[in-house]
């Protein structure tokens, strides 16, 4: 019978090797998320290892806001649009519609927001340049992926190391938003299309590990080897095969056996 393993960290930031005799490892993960939580951990039914591909979402995972709820406060519609987008990350509402009514909601703004939304508004979460810089030490591909927007994802990719960013763009014209998007929407399929586009010419034994916080990112976090939900909404944490409850996003190269000494801060 086969070992299924969860490397966890204790209250000290130790990482801890736990097996059970179990076919299943979800049957190990919902055994210690009944006894260890909040816990950041992942499980897997093979030795961990450092991942050749690593492909993240950016809103509430690399860093710390929702840019169009942000960017929304400019135009004095926060709480409208943020009660769609918290919906939508839950999974009641379906991603694609709730993006383009948002967007919708954005007609007229000055691009202008954009600029002053980016240079006061959204912060990386902690961790999130060591940890890209750090994979990418190791000779991981790192991946931004997001339903947010070119106009905020490319320079935080930028700001944090991502090496390719995949997003929506919002429509400009005259110097104002249109209100709609400008070429194809990058929802969850898309998301964990681009994580098996990375993976393929690298063949079966490679390993991937993907983050996300929301209903969005679950295709994702289900096709990549370590799904790793951070600080999640519970659909994406029940679907994830490990998560980061307490910690910061560094969490996950202690999780990975990086050793501190190797981490390449930002």
């Amino acid at each position: 019978m086969r070992l299924a393993q969860a490397e966890m960290l204790d209250f000290c930031g130790n990482v801890l090797e736990l097996s059970l005799p179990e076919g299943d490892p979800l049957a190990l993960k919902s055994v210690l998320d009944e006894h260890f939580k909040p816990s950041d951990l992942v499980v897997s039914d093979a030795a961990i290892q450092i991942p050749h591909v690593f492909v993240s979402d950016m809103d509430s995972t690399m860093i710390g806001q929702e840019c169009i709820d942000e960017l929304a406060d400019f135009a004095g519609i926060k709480p409208q649009i943020a009660a769609i987008t918290e919906r939508a990350m839950q999974g009641e509402l379906d991603f694609v519609s709730a993006l383009k009514e948002r967007v919708l909601l954005l007609e007229n703004l000055s691009e202008s927001a954009i600029v002053e939304c980016l240079a006061t508004r959204i912060v990386p979460m902690p961790g999130a340049r060591t940890l890209v810089e750090t994979l990418k030490s190791k000779g991981c591909r790192t991946v931004l992926v997001t339903g947010g927007f070119h106009q905020f994802a490319d320079p935080v990719a930028e700001m944090l190391g991502f090496e390719r960013v995949v997003a929506n763009r919002l429509g400009v014209a005259g110097g104002t938003l249109t209100g709609g998007l400008v070429g194809a929407i990058t929802d969850s399929g898309v998301k964990r299309a681009v994580l098996l586009e990375e993976m393929a010419p690298l063949g079966e034994e490679a390993v991937s590990l993907a983050t996300g916080d929301g209903a969005n990112d679950i295709p994702m976090l289900e096709a990549a080897t370590y799904g790793i939900a951070f600080r999640a909404k519970p659909r994406a944490r029940a679907a994830a095969n490990g998560w980061i409850d307490r910690g910061d996003l560094t969490a996950i190269l202690e999780l990975l056996n990086i050793p501190q000494s190797e981490w390449i801060s930002g």
